[in-house]
């Protein structure tokens, strides 16, 4: 398998959070978590001025587009490219074209390694969020979202849930 690259989408104006929500459901329904890992409407910290008052508000760095940290191939281009309010991919006609890693440091996106001090099959406790002093059994390890999946007993049954690594200690 190909590695993951960031791309950007061109979009209708003012539909960006919209064309995320959709490529985030389509990505859940047809299970293409591991093809198309991140969808991301950039946002930057704006000082507006209103009656006089200064107020901090956020606003789309870029209006109009839409990142995405995906592998490219035939079936998450067509899910991509056939999204409701999708005009296309960023590149010379239909081929999309990577960001290159100097286009991306400005964005403030950087890979980051995080070491983890549990594996699979360990015990853990969530310290933090609604599953707050939960222990459960790491089930599965997803370092790119940096999240882990563990199984923790509800209502008498084996129920997995995803958690953030900031927020799981191992035990």
């Amino acid at each position: 398998m190909s590695e993951a690259k960031w791309y950007v989408v061109h979009t209708y104006s003012g539909y960006e959070n919209k064309v995320k929500a959709n490529i985030e459901k389509t990505i859940e329904n047809r299970h293409l978590e591991d093809q198309i890992l991140e969808v991301r409407v950039p946002l930057q910290d704006v000082v507006e001025m209103k009656n006089g008052t200064a107020k901090q508000v956020q606003k789309k760095l870029f209006p109009g587009y839409v990142l995405l940290n995906m592998v490219m191939n035939d079936d998450t281009w067509y899910v991509v490219r056939n999204t409701r309010g999708v005009t296309g991919f960023v590149g010379p006609g239909s081929k999309p074209v990577p960001l290159t890693e100097e286009e991306m440091l400005p964005l403030g996106i950087k890979e980051e390694n995080v070491q983890v001090d549990f594996a699979e099959g360990d015990m853990v406790v969530v310290t933090g969020g609604a599953w707050k002093d939960t222990t459960g059994v790491v089930s599965a390890i997803n370092a790119q979202k940096q999240v882990v999946t563990i199984n923790v007993e509800l209502f008498g049954r084996e129920t997995p849930v995803e958690i953030s690594f900031a927020e799981v200690k191992a035990l």
